[in-house]
């Protein structure tokens, strides 16, 4: 099972005291999160400033002093719509990259999202396809993208378990109607993570966590930082379920 650490998301600098802007911040959580058992990193890149960036320069410093700390694990970036509002404005910024993540990963529900997707592998750099919910689940089958992405991530926008289980299945039965067969990454947010966490285990799938996804661990207190997290996902779906 592979649980990747979704370090920092869009989330405001100083909403946490650890969270990740900077790159050499993002470099000391990435090696602290694959210590903890983390198999892959999922970053937002970030300007001077901390806002949002997939300027190629930004996206160069950021992976250079990420790969420098964790050398052997595929490191993988947002590139999210409300980054580059404008898709053509967009993927003109990842056709100018000089460094390039191992993956990326597309929004399906956002405009311009196949455009995008085919960029990137056109660059060889692979493709983690977000979707949120069925119609979104669809519209990836129907771009003809399900046979050449990475992964798969299945994460409702749900903030209560139920509904978001509900919303999972309801994906779910999408992709197995069109047979996919890459990797599923199933995760939730902020109230929903843990028993998310649980149900990939249960599954069989795959997961993440990370200040992205979630400020707290199980118990419902405050988590330090994000190798706190991954330590307590895989305490999670290894073990009995921790309250």
């Amino acid at each position: 099972m592979l649980i990747k650490a979704a370090l920092n998301g869009a989330r405001r600098p100083g909403t946490h005291p650890a969270l990740p802007v900077t790159p050499t911040a993002l470099a000391a959580a990435s090696a602290a999160a694959v210590t903890a058992g983390a198999g892959a990193i999922h970053l937002h890149v970030r300007a001077r400033q901390g806002e949002e960036s997939l300027a190629p320069e930004d996206v160069a410093h950021t992976l250079a002093a990420v790969r420098a700390a964790v050398p052997r694990t595929p490191i993988g970036i947002s590139t999210g719509a409300w980054i580059v509002r404008d898709p053509a404005a967009r993927n003109a910024l990842v056709a100018a990259w000089t460094v390039q993540p191992d993956f990326a990963s597309v929004n399906f529900d956002e405009e311009g999202a196949t455009g995008l997707a085919e960029l990137l592998l056109s660059r060889r750099v692979l493709v983690e396809a977000g979707l949120r919910d069925a119609p979104t689940a669809g519209r990836w089958v129907e771009s003809g993208l399900s046979r050449r992405c990475l992964r798969v991530l299945l994460e409702p926008q749900d903030r209560e378990l139920p509904d978001a289980l509900r919303t999972l299945a309801e994906i779910g039965a999408v992709l197995d109607a069109a047979d996919v067969s890459c990797r599923r990454v199933v995760h939730g947010m902020g109230p929903t993570v843990w028993g998310m966490i649980e149900e990939a285990a249960r599954r069989g799938d795959d997961t993440r966590v990370g200040l992205e996804d979630t400020l707290h661990l199980p118990d419902g207190s405050v988590a330090p930082d994000n190798a706190a997290l991954v330590a307590a996902a895989w305490r999670r779906v290894s073990g009995p379920a921790q309250p």
